[in-house]
């Protein structure tokens, strides 16, 4: 085969997966319409979004071109991991929705489901810890929802919110044991 002809066939195989959606996404200038389009794929309360943005996330060099803004201090002032429970990615992401919004200009229509996403992400998490010490987890997840949907921060959350899951599962613990 010739070098011009593979050459031809290349750049039409490139342009038919570009058309279809399979080639990399950096591979050509973005628009505002597809920056939009996957910032609000990846923004949704669905496992499948969270995934998608999570794969995004691990492979930020693909993306570079969207311009995404990848920064976060995670929880805020409140812990990431309160009482074990691992909320540092759900609060990732909750800040990459509120920060690349922001950034398009179009936060103010989209807050009530970025907070109901990271609510779900937190719900989520919850899921994967045992049924006795589940109830505390999501008692938290509540609370730091609450706190991004009222005060738009989890810096919200109060020591004694946290005492109070704290004590819930210490309880529930210990119920489990005697039970055991």
């Amino acid at each position: 085969m010739s070098r011009r002809l593979a050459t031809v066939l290349a750049a039409g195989t490139f342009a038919l997966l570009s058309a279809i959606g399979v080639a990399s996404p950096a591979a050509a200038a973005v628009s505002t319409a597809q920056k939009l389009s996957v910032l609000s794929s990846w923004t949704q309360t669905s496992a499948t979004s969270y995934n998608a943005w999570n794969a995004g996330r691990l492979n930020k060099g693909a993306w570079s071109e969207y311009g995404f803004d990848w920064s976060t201090d995670y929880c805020s002032s409140s812990p990431d991991n309160p009482l074990g429970f691992n909320f540092s990615l759900s609060c990732y992401r909750h800040d990459f929705g509120y920060r690349n919004h922001k950034a398009m200009g179009i936060f103010s229509a989209n807050k009530s489901r970025l907070d109901s996403a990271f609510y779900e992400d937190l719900k989520r998490v919850c899921a994967t810890y045992n049924a006795v010490v589940r109830p505390a987890c999501t008692s938290l997840a509540w609370t730091y929802y609450q706190a991004v949907s009222v005060f738009g921060s989890v810096a919200a959350v109060q020591q004694a919110d946290i005492d109070r899951a704290a004590r819930m599962k210490a309880d529930a613990e210990r119920s489990a044991a005697r039970r055991g």
